[in-house]
């Protein structure tokens, strides 16, 4: 008796359990992909062209003016409101408030501080999600693998018999829940370590364009590209 291998075959060879286990590696996929555009597209849009778009910022006349240059750079147009925010609130300070006896370097500093802990979170979403997936997505592969071979037994225990035709089908399963986790862990894994590193960049950017905005509102001069100061 001849068994087939196509995933018809697979998927009426099956119990609820295996069933169970291959909707759930489908769906961590499909949401592990949608993750991996997502967050590629994003990285890519901000290391492109973000150069340029902080030189037109500091290139503008006006602040509003230099933050539409930057808007859709999300991270960098956050902290440059946070910091035009905290130098209008120098102004408008109560002697009652806790803030009132800070200098106008301490409410900015305070200010880029949040606003870069604000930017670092909002990008760094779905990398956890991605390597939690890479991290148990082969495991429950491993389930359904062990769960195959246990079929395979109980066939050979219910039958007497070790024959090929008994043992394949759930044998086939089992290599199959093997690579179906594997398929599912190995592009998350890679995905959240080139990430990483994108993300990493990005940040040293964001340092680079807090330290400017500091400096240009405490002291009126902005930082030109070659690091010294510019009137």
């Amino acid at each position: 008796m001849s068994y087939s291998f196509d995933f018809a075959a697979f998927w009426a060879q099956g119990d609820a359990v295996s069933h169970g286990v291959a909707l759930l590696l489908g769906l961590l996929s499909v949401t592990s992909w949608t993750v991996i555009l997502a967050k590629a597209w994003q990285i890519l849009r901000l290391r492109q062209g973000s150069s340029a778009r902080i030189e037109a910022f500091w290139a503008a006349s006006t602040l509003n003016d230099g933050l539409t240059k930057i808007a859709s750079d999300a991270p960098f147009a956050l902290l440059a409101r946070k910091a035009i925010q905290a130098a209008e609130h120098v102004g408008r300070q109560n002697g009652d408030q806790l803030d009132a006896r800070l200098s106008v370097s301490d409410l900015v500093t305070r200010a880029l501080r949040q606003g870069i802990n604000l930017a670092t979170s909002h990008l760094e979403a779905g990398l956890t999600f991605l390597a939690s997936i890479g991290s148990t997505a082969p495991f429950i592969g491993l389930f359904g693998t062990v769960w195959g071979i246990y079929h395979a037994l109980a066939n050979i225990g219910a039958t007497g018999q070790a024959s090929l035709d008994k043992v394949a089908g759930p044998v086939g399963e089992a290599l199959i829940m093997t690579a179906a986790g594997l398929f599912v862990a190995i592009p998350a894994v890679l995905a959240y370590n080139a990430f990483t590193r994108g993300l990493r960049v990005i940040s040293a950017d964001l340092d680079a364009f807090a330290h400017d905005l500091h400096t240009w509102f405490t002291t009126g001069r902005a930082l030109g590209a070659n690091g010294r100061e510019n009137s």
